[in-house]
């Protein structure tokens, strides 16, 4: 077993698409991704076949997952299936962060 530590502050922020970037940290099993989204995002409907649970820190943001549109403000948490279409849309005009874990570990986000 090893144990891996990061300052994560010293991450840097890695451009997304427009309006969004994200800083990440990988361990063995799961992936943890801090995205700093901006009002007036490039919106990206996708799925993944990671299951995904978002932790919102800041601003307000409408997640469409499938059919349905979940509100998140500050606190709100939400748990994204594997392979379901899904976006984030940021409501109002604060910067929104969102905490997501990924599991299995998401290799490409690196860490």
């Amino acid at each position: 077993m090893s144990v891996h530590t990061v300052n994560w502050d010293a991450i840097a922020w890695e451009p997304v698409r427009g309006g969004m970037e994200r800083k990440s940290f990988t361990g063995e099993g799961a992936t943890l991704a801090l995205h700093r989204i901006q009002p007036g995002h490039e919106l990206r409907p996708h799925s993944h076949h990671y299951e995904q649970i978002v932790y919102m820190l800041a601003g307000t943001a409408d997640f469409h997952v499938g059919d349905a549109v979940q509100r998140l403000e500050p606190g709100g948490l939400l748990v994204i299936p594997p392979d379901i279409e899904h976006y984030i849309e940021v409501v109002g005009n604060e910067v929104a962060l969102e905490l997501d874990v990924f599991t299995p570990k998401r290799p490409e986000y690196g860490g």
